[in-house]
């Protein structure tokens, strides 16, 4: 058995765990290194209610925040490379119509790179979904809010406003944009794994965003992505094999202690667990997906899971699953 396989055992044990103690209904685990080896594993069930459907190694996710360092992240960094945008120019360099009634708004003054690394005063959430279902309307509303600011924190806003600035310039929706090799804005939902039984679409929801606010918005920057943990892993093998690209370099660039542009960055009590290197990279999303990067190791791993299945209001334990399979890929025993 070689190294990869041992090591992949032993990381699969506590997603095996979760699904046999019923904490989450299934999950893929994927692990793959810099020179092309990869595993992939599937385990427990893609559905539950109202019907059951086994999970499998090329199950489509609902991907939820990986959207924005998936899609989001590398098509922003590109434009700056290309001289398209300025990270460090205010959003309104693209979109001028931002609190376009208020000319000394805070919001006006918000940069690219505030936005990519969460350091705006946005809040961490809001209903947007509430406020109506017309996808244009809800646009205007959330350029033309009055924000309260706050601390700066972690805000699907920020990803939502640079969406925006990713449709003004290409001049598509960013459902009508092409979302890369292996992804989709959908997916049949007998290939999909289910996720919530929404409480205001009345259904359960299987290969159509369950983001409230995307949904609503008909495709935003901070949601929506669908992939297989295949898809997941070639994405990642492709930031491994050209690592000394300017906008991976960027990626992997600290803007906080906890954040690089677009990226999670290893801190105490962080996705990744507690043995990662200083040189990985990570992110998680909602409903259960999660994507790590070690560019000092070589290697990468992706854990998905249907962890809100059927419902969001149940502690899967999702925080310290994703911490102990992150602590096996990197040693632990």
């Amino acid at each position: 058995m070689n190294h990869l396989s041992q090591l992949f055992n032993r990381a699969f044990q506590p997603l095996a765990t979760a699904v046999s103690t019923k904490r989450i209904p299934g999950g893929v685990l994927g692990i793959a290194d810099k020179n092309g080896g990869r595993i992939i594993r599937s385990i427990g069930s893609a559905q539950l209610v109202p019907k059951h459907r086994p999970m499998r190694d090329n199950t489509w996710f609902d991907l939820a925040s990986l959207t924005k360092v998936i899609f989001i992240t590398p098509r922003i960094l590109a434009l700056a490379e290309d001289g398209v945008i300025d990270l460090d120019a205010p959003l309104v360099s693209v979109l001028p119509d931002l609190r376009q009634y208020d000319a000394e708004a805070w919001e006006r003054k918000v940069t690219f790179r505030q936005c990519l690394g969460h350091q705006t005063p946005f809040p961490a959430v809001e209903p947007i979904y509430t406020y109506g279902r017309d996808p244009e309307l809800l646009r205007a509303f959330v350029l033309q809010r009055e924000w309260r600011a706050r601390d700066p924190v972690y805000s699907d806003i920020n990803f939502i406003l640079l969406g925006f600035a990713l449709e003004r310039l290409s001049g598509k929706t960013i459902r009508n944009m092409d979302p890369g090799p292996g992804f989709a804005w959908s997916a049949e939902p007998d290939a999909a794994a289910a996720t919530e039984d929404c409480t205001w679409r009345h259904r359960v929801l299987s290969g159509e965003v369950h983001d409230d606010n995307c949904s609503a918005l008909q495709g935003a920057g901070h949601a929506g992505l669908f992939g297989t943990a295949a898809s997941v892993l070639d994405f990642a093998q492709g930031l491994l094999s050209d690592a000394s690209e300017r906008s991976i370099a960027l990626m992997r660039t600290p803007l906080s202690a906890t954040r690089t542009h677009g990226w999670e960055r290893p801190y105490e009590g962080w996705s990744g667990g507690t043995l990662c290197s200083p040189g990985t990279i990570g992110h998680t999303g909602f409903t259960g997906t999660g994507l790590w990067i070690d560019f000092d190791g070589g290697k990468a791993w992706t854990l998905l899971t249907n962890r809100i299945h059927p419902t969001r209001h149940f502690d899967s334990g999702i925080g310290s699953l994703r911490q102990a399979v992150g602590d096996l890929v990197n040693g632990a025993q």
